[in-house]
């Protein structure tokens, strides 16, 4: 069965057909091969069922009419491609043009920032030997390496790179070319990165800049490739069609996604090959010197660990993928600021019980049902698991259960915390027995009382709950504030600290309050074993009640 096809260490998948025995004549070809022009598998298998379906559909056309001797239908098929399977070295130079002025152009306003190609390995590249013959005075002969480790990897890098981007110019222009033209390409491209690397370094010593090239050159039709724009918000989507694979959360699409928004918004362009590292730290600093919401500025850390790292990971996976040349962002950083600290990271007791206190005396207002009962009883839950508030904000009815267990002859209510409800940080399901003063307080019954699946939150279009969860952390977040205005605790992460220090107090053991709390094990020993429902019921025991 025909399937989209890779060519050895290509990324872009092609098209390749057969030409049925009898219709090779009136065709004109044996073989009809064509970029699909993406690298994402999905999209090459859905691309190819429709163009295997076009082309179907034009042989069944084909052989429904009339033989006459003419081919009047050669030309709908012949739009495929009739590019050569080989090409000279003339042709091959011809193709890789583009790349002189693109490689320029990346770097022209700082040139010394064009770190990727170092020039004085060019005439390392597809050398057949890596070293030096001498011969010594004793008649005996040495090979001495002309590179060292680290200059070899460096040098079988930049042969990957180029030809990397000779099977994507390949690609985009339908030439199915044997391994030793695509060789050739690959040669062209260095050379033309060469010539421009060694202009950029003349440009950062002061130097003027060389005579444009010939307009010919520049305005050669293969370029287009080259300076094809690649939009942010495509790239980031491709981005997530593999990181959703490898597990990334629909969180970190949405923080990834709204990075790149601000990028393109503040850039006032959405190219992501016109994108420097100059640009991204004009982008930072824009970033630090921005407020949020409530008017705060942003800290360090939430540039560091957000926005930039959006950055350098969707440029740098963009790289990988033959999309960008380099990683604009890769060497852009935050410098770190020792936090000050005044106080504990949890809530005191006082503050905790304020919170509490507020959240039974709420009255009903113009919020949704589901944000005041996410005001009613998540910090109360919070307050008895130690779970991250998301875990809690994005619970389900079915999250909940009533299991018998040894040593609690009445049974007790248990927590799911569930990846299938939603994000958990460490990707693994586990389950926390409720404390009593929760069922005291009718949590149960709550639940029990939900119709609708989600308690806390009303999910969206497909039932995507990425952006309500956020906004029902930040609704959880405020009314924390009216309460607890210190800003040195966290208003809902603070939860979490208290409860590991309360639990502390109450004796309970770390590896228990690590199952509890969902904390990855520190060491492989920890790996070992498992915490039983029983001892977590036994533990949870111990923690005190809030009195109201």
């Amino acid at each position: 069965m025909s399937r989209p096809q890779l060519r050895k260490d290509a990324h872009v998948y092609r098209f390749r057909k057969r030409v049925p025995a009898d219709l090779v004549a009136v065709v004109g070809r044996r073989e009809v091969v064509f970029s699909l022009r993406t690298s994402d598998p999905k999209e090459a298998k859905r691309l190819h069922s429709e163009e295997l379906a076009k082309l179907e559909s034009q042989w069944a056309d084909l052989r429904r009419r009339p033989s006459n001797g003419t081919t009047d239908a050669k030309p709908a098929v012949m739009e495929y491609s009739a590019a050569p399977r080989s090409l000279s070295e003339r042709q091959a130079a011809e193709r890789a043009q583009w790349m002189y002025v693109h490689w320029l152009g990346l770097y022209r306003e700082n040139p010394s920032q064009q770190r990727f190609w170092p020039t004085d390995l060019y005439h390392h590249l597809w050398r057949a030997s890596p070293g030096s013959v001498e011969n010594r005075d004793d008649g005996r002969t040495t090979v001495r390496a002309a590179l060292d480790l680290r200059s070899v990897e460096k040098v079988e890098e930049l042969q990957r790179w180029c030809r990397l981007q000779a099977e994507t110019v390949l690609d985009l222009h339908d030439v199915d070319a044997d391994e030793i033209s695509t060789l050739r390409v690959a040669k062209a491209v260095a050379s033309q990165v060469q010539r421009a690397s060694l202009a950029l370094a003349a440009l950062a010593r002061g130097e003027p800049e060389a005579p444009p090239m010939a307009p010919q050159a520049a305005a050669s039709p293969m370029s287009q490739p080259a300076v094809k724009p690649v939009l942010l918000s495509e790239l980031i989507e491709a981005w997530w069609r593999q990181a959703e694979r490898t597990g990334k959360s629909p969180s970190t699409r949405e923080s990834y996604t709204n990075t790149m928004r601000q990028l393109h918004a503040f850039l006032d362009h959405e190219d992501a090959r016109r994108v420097t590292a100059d640009d991204v730290r004009r982008f930072r600093d824009f970033r630090l010197a921005s407020k949020k919401r409530n008017g705060e500025p942003l800290s360090a850390a939430t540039v560091k660990n957000s926005d930039l790292a959006a950055l350098k990971s969707v440029f740098g996976w963009a790289v990988v993928d033959g999309r960008l040349p380099v990683n604009p962002a890769v060497d852009v950083n935050v410098a770190r600021v020792a936090k000050i600290k005044l106080r504990e990271r949890e809530f005191t007791t006082e503050e905790a019980r304020a919170i509490l206190q507020a959240s039974m005396h709420l009255q009903a207002g113009r919020e949704l049902p589901q944000t005041l009962a996410a005001k009613r009883w998540i910090p109360w839950v919070l307050a008895f698991t130690g779970a991250r508030v998301g875990e809690i904000a994005q619970m389900r009815r079915q999250d909940l259960h009533l299991k018998q267990i040894e040593g609690h002859p009445e049974g007790v209510w248990v927590l799911r915390i569930t990846p299938e409800a939603g994000a958990v940080k460490t990707k693994q399901a586990r389950e926390v027995p409720l404390h009593p003063q929760l069922i005291e307080l009718g949590f149960p019954a709550f639940v029990q009382s939900v119709r609708e699946e989600r308690l806390f939150l009303v999910p969206g279009t497909e039932g995507a709950i990425t952006g309500p969860l956020q906004a029902v952390k930040n609704r959880l977040g405020e009314f924390a504030r009216e309460h607890v205005s210190d800003r040195g605790v966290s208003p809902n992460h603070g939860w979490r600290h208290r409860f590991r220090t309360v639990a502390t107090e109450a004796g309970i053991s770390a590896n228990v309050i690590d199952a509890l709390c969902g904390w990855a094990t520190k060491n492989v020993g920890d790996r070992y074993g498992s915490v039983s429902l029983k001892t977590k019921a036994d533990a949870i025991l111990r923690i005190p009640q809030f009195r109201i």
